[in-house]
């Protein structure tokens, strides 16, 4: 990202604007509001060959607008028909696949797609752009399936426990994030996202675990920002407190 720190600290990070772009369609592809279930790859079974991404390729190729036409709409319509394509043929867990790193994605996770402006340009290199970031996106939740299931508190615990568990969980999941996203703009979000389904995973109602989360993190990451880590751990503290009613044990 070009320019001075200060400089990009008080510049506006679009990720209202990409909230208010991924849901003019269709709310159900939008991936901050993914619900675990719809997203978790235990869940959702993906079959990809050398078969499936030459069809899947020439598809997407034929999709993309000319040249001639690639106005902004044009572009975000293209982006939009992909994920509804694709969404049809292997699951809504798809439609985080265009969510790309900073300030073009909204604050995601991808770096195979930028934004339209920068991601659309000649149909085989676009739909070669758009495989690379679904197979991306796919193994993102492969990962995060596998340190939900690590970091999930036991059955049986009791609150103590519980509220050890949470906050360790709470603690290394931003840090994963955070070190995928390098803290650029709208980071943040896919940080809520991350958290609210790591809770859900461990069966709350994906409505209590957003506002868990919302709560926990009151506001305080900001774009551009990295938080120190006694404002990561206070976050995981709060949320561990907020479920628990317990303090976690400091001397584990």
């Amino acid at each position: 990202m070009a320019g001075s720190p200060s400089r990009l600290a008080q510049s506006p990070c679009p990720v209202a604007r990409f909230r208010r772009y991924t849901t003019a369609i269709d709310h159900e592809l939008a991936p901050a509001w993914l619900p675990w279930p719809a997203a978790d790859p235990g869940l959702n079974s993906f079959v990809w060959d050398e078969d499936e991404a030459s069809r899947m390729t020439v598809l997407i190729a034929s999709m993309v607008p000319p040249p001639a036409d690639a106005t902004w709409r044009e572009r975000h319509r293209f982006r939009a028909e992909v994920t509804e394509l694709l969404a049809a043929r292997y699951g809504r867990w798809t439609c985080g696949w265009h969510w790309a790193l900073g300030e073009g994605g909204g604050g995601g996770v991808v770096v195979s797609w930028c934004c339209e402006s920068h991601s659309v340009g000649e149909p085989e290199v676009t739909a070669a752009k758009v495989v690379a970031s679904l197979l991306e996106w796919r193994d993102w939740l492969e990962e995060l399936a596998e340190r939900f299931a690590e970091l999930a508190p036991p059955a049986g615990v009791d609150a103590e426990d519980r509220s050890w568990h949470l906050e360790r969980a709470a603690v290394r999941l931003v840090t994963v994030v955070l070190d995928r996203t390098g803290h650029e703009c709208g980071w943040y979000s896919l940080c809520h996202t991350v958290l609210t389904w790591f809770l859900s995973s461990t069966g709350m109602g994906p409505e209590d675990a957003r506002e868990a989360v919302k709560a926990a993190i009151g506001g305080r990451f900001k774009s551009w920002t990295e938080p120190p880590r006694t404002l990561v751990d206070a976050v995981g503290e709060d949320l561990a407190v907020g479920l628990t009613g317990e303090r976690p044990y400091r001397d584990r």
